[in-house]
């Protein structure tokens, strides 16, 4: 039975390689590379050399001409490097070109994150979730695995060799493998929709924390619930969705949850294998978004996260913008933030700084968008009732003969979907 190619031995050194288009780029290319050896660096491997290359064209080969291609080998070399790591993604053709040119293993960025995310997944949803990233991400590179049976292929264009018959028996394995982890998944996610249904059957409004890796999410969620979520100086930190509840200054209940960390370049595959885990952000009422403000990349780290929403179907959520961290940078720094995002939010989770004043904005908040109704909906609009349970807050259900019965409290966009089908004073309203 075919398994997911490991790393031959234990790598150790790493030489890391960022590829330009434009001299413009390279700026943008070194913070990648800074990201890219805090990751590597997160799995225990050192990093002990780096370049950014520019090549005036695209080589399919290797994306690089043959020269620099020497010249980064023999880098790699002197510096006793076992692995190459691009920040670029390699197709499964580069990969093994490298390799066989470098005689060294060469990944690239999405692998490393697979990694990553592989060594902190906990709960058994998450370890799906990786296991089905890394199994796609393997696919189209299984004939890197038997690069060593290609000599015994023979014959013409139409005789199949071992080698060849063997990468089809262990790619129709790994779909096969695919399709039970899907399988898996999606038994995990509807048990995860029915805890989710059975709490805003309870009238709890919720908000999610979104942000980059690191920006100190989690601490800022011990902070304002008293939880005890697992705070580490890492990437990825956190993988699995918590949630807590806390008491707003007006005495309303809010149910806050902790989500995945975002970065630069999230392997696509791995946005989609973590939807559910970040849908928590789609279903809440409102998002709190945390940036580092101590690093020295606010602005891209912002954007990451609101591409990433984008593609959640998350960017018309409203959304709080949350400078974390202000403990650790100048005066000046704040207040020139202040003066560009007049409406964000400057706090430290660590010693509490700033926290009244977002949880008096969250209690406005609701006030503002929320409102208890009740309504009456047609049996055969069941679509309706899922999407009320899924995104009101039940208060009351009752099936009748002529529909269903249901009092909520709902977001001013859920009621307006819901306008024809209200009820007052025990009869439902008709709008002319």
């Amino acid at each position: 039975m075919f398994e997911v190619k490991e790393k031959p031995k234990r790598v150790e050194r790493a030489y890391l390689v960022s590829v330009v288009r434009r001299k413009e780029d390279e700026d943008l290319a070194e913070s990648l590379l800074d990201e890219l050896a805090e990751l590597t660096g997160n799995l225990g491997i050192g990093v002990m050399g780096r370049i950014t290359a520019r090549a005036r064209k695209a080589y399919s080969r290797f994306l690089l001409g043959s020269g620099k291609v020497k010249e980064i080998i023999a880098f790699a070399q002197e510096a006793g490097c076992d692995v190459i790591i691009f920040d670029n993604e390699l197709s499964p053709s580069q990969q093994r070109n490298w390799e066989e040119e470098s005689k060294m293993l060469v990944i690239d960025r999405h692998e490393i994150i697979i990694d990553v995310f592989a060594e902190r997944a906990r709960t058994r949803e998450a370890v799906l979730q990786v296991d089905l990233a890394r199994l796609e991400y393997s696919l189209p590179r299984l004939r890197r695995a038997w690069t060593h049976l290609d000599r015994q292929r023979g014959g013409g264009v139409t005789q199949r060799g071992e080698g060849e018959a063997q990468i089809e028996l262990d790619q129709r394995m790994l779909r096969t493998k695919i399709a039970t982890l899907r399988k898996e998944l999606s038994e995990v996610e509807k048990r995860r929709e029915v805890q989710r249904g059975k709490r805003v059957r309870v009238p709890v409004p919720a908000a999610s924390l979104v942000g980059y890796t690191n920006s100190g999410k989690s601490t800022l969620l011990n902070k304002l619930t008293g939880a005890d979520v697992y705070v580490a100086d890492k990437l990825f930190a956190t993988l699995d969705p918590t949630s807590r509840r806390l008491e707003l200054p007006s005495g309303r209940p809010l149910v806050l949850t902790d989500t995945v960390g975002f970065v630069r370049n999230l392997p696509h595959k791995l946005v989609d294998a973590f939807k559910a885990t970040l849908e928590e952000a789609v279903v809440a009422d409102f998002l709190l978004q945390v940036i580092d403000l101590s690093s020295c990349e606010v602005e891209e780290q912002r954007e990451t996260t609101s591409k990433v929403l984008e593609e959640l179907g998350a960017a018309d959520k409203p959304r709080y913008l949350v400078f974390n961290k202000v403990d650790l940078v100048e005066p000046s720094q704040v207040r020139a933030l202040r003066t560009r995002w007049p409406d964000a939010f400057f706090v430290s989770a660590l010693t509490g700084e700033g926290l009244d004043d977002l949880l008096a904005e969250c209690d406005l908040f609701l006030d503002r968008t929320t409102t208890e109704c009740e309504y009456l909906i047609p049996h055969d609009r069941y679509d309706l009732v899922a999407r009320l349970r899924r995104e009101g807050a039940l208060r009351e259900e009752d099936p009748r003969d002529d529909g269903v019965y249901l009092r909520a409290t709902v977001t001013s966009s859920l009621q307006t979907l819901l306008q024809p089908f209200t009820v007052r004073n025990g009869s439902q309203v008709i709008e002319d």
